[in-house]
């Protein structure tokens, strides 16, 4: 095989460079278009090549992480270093050791890409300039920083507005401070590392309280005793329907706190307590304002034309949740395409051959002609309102 030959093979499937008999691996030209197409097969030229500058340079600007093969000596030079991490800041792992001390090549490193931090030294894991570069792109970067940073307040802080389960990474010290979650909580404006403070502060009603009106959810992570207090569940509730969710069940059955749960989403029914579901007069208090409630209230209540009446008034795909046998009611039935004409689709299959009700409905929009019974889809009447 000559030269040209193994250029082709290269040019063809650039893998075929590893298969090369080793006096065309050691060939310059042959190895240059190898790395320049995949640099990562440094790591397959001779052992002489791995010393060339130029196929060492073209291989690191094609892969940083051809740097794990470049021969020890010119690992050592500044301007090596500078291509690989030009490429990829990751390949910081592969730098001499001196160069994981090196200030500036750390932070050329990080700026690249902030988790190359975990291969800095760890003298420069403590400075707070190449900390806050990283936490600039990601504050889980606090996970690569010393001890002593662990604990800056400061630092912490801004790792926490850019990620805010960063705190997972912080000083045990300052999940315990007060003063210091209570700041975050206000300053990120989203409580979800609540998960990661002390117990105590999951006792704190104050602190509870704060992390809940920021993110409803933080009521799971909360000390049993504040699940119990209405005035925390209710505001997590406020700001996220679903937080009900973790409230204790006395609670469930708190009126007022469902309520506000449904205004947000009738699926967050399915969270209240068993005896509200049952009650006529609640559900049909809460269909009123979400239709979409009726598929969690008790069974019997899907087979009441009232409640489900109700229901498709203020949402008419509602009707999909009723029991069969009210999906045939024709009142019920006009008036959930009335609200919304792809109500049609759930209703029952002799209905959908109700001309009023597919004139209706197709009138509103003419795709839903596509739901109507085929004895219908032929009516000049009916086909005048398809576009």
């Amino acid at each position: 095989m000559n030269i040209n030959q193994a250029i082709n093979l290269v040019n063809e499937n650039e893998e075929n460079f590893k298969n090369l008999p080793d006096a065309l691996k050691d060939n310059k030209e042959v190895a240059l278009k190898a790395v320049k197409l995949n640099g990562y097969l440094l790591e397959y030229v001779s052992e002489n090549l791995k010393k060339d500058y130029d196929i060492v340079v073209s291989s690191l600007k094609q892969n940083g992480f051809a740097l794990e093969f470049v021969n020890k000596d010119l690992k050592k030079k500044r301007e090596i270093v500078y291509e690989a991490l030009n490429q990829n800041g990751y390949s910081l792992q592969y730098v001499d050791d001196n160069f994981k001390k090196d200030k500036e090549v750390v932070m050329f490193a990080v700026k690249k890409y902030c988790f190359s931090l975990q291969f800095a030294d760890d003298s420069l894991r403590c400075d707070r300039t190449i900390i806050l570069e990283a936490i600039k792109q990601y504050g889980y970067c606090l996970k690569y920083a010393c001890s002593k940073i662990k604990k800056d307040k400061k630092i912490v802080l801004e790792a926490l507005k850019k990620n805010v389960f960063s705190l997972m990474y912080a000083d045990e010290s300052l999940k315990k401070d007060r003063e210091f979650i209570l700041k975050a909580i206000k300053k990120c404006n989203w409580g979800t590392f609540f998960e990661f403070v002390s117990d105590d502060l999951k006792k704190d009603g104050e602190v509870v309280m704060e992390a809940v009106k920021q993110w409803g959810m933080a009521l799971q992570f909360t000390d049993h005793s504040l699940k119990k207090d209405k005035k925390i569940v209710l505001e997590a509730v406020k700001q996220y329907c679903n937080s009900l969710e973790h409230a204790d069940d006395s609670l469930k059955k708190d009126e007022e706190i469902v309520l506000e749960a449904v205004k947000q989403n009738g699926y967050a029914l399915q969270y209240a307590h068993d005896s509200l579901k049952k009650n006529r007069r609640f559900v049909i208090k809460i269909v009123k304002i979400s239709g979409n409630a009726l598929s969690y209230v008790d069974e019997e209540f899907k087979k009441d034309k009232e409640i489900v009446l109700e229901a498709v008034k203020q949402n008419g795909n509602a009707i999909f949740h009723a029991h069969q046998s009210v999906k045939k009611d024709r009142n019920i039935a006009l008036e959930a395409i009335k609200n919304n004409c792809y109500a049609i689709q759930y209703l029952d299959e002799n209905l959908k051959k109700d001309k009023e009700i597919v004139l209706s409905a197709v009138k509103q929009n003419s795709y839903c002609i596509k739901f109507a019974n085929e004895t219908l889809t032929k009516s000049t009447e009916i086909r005048s309102y398809v576009k």
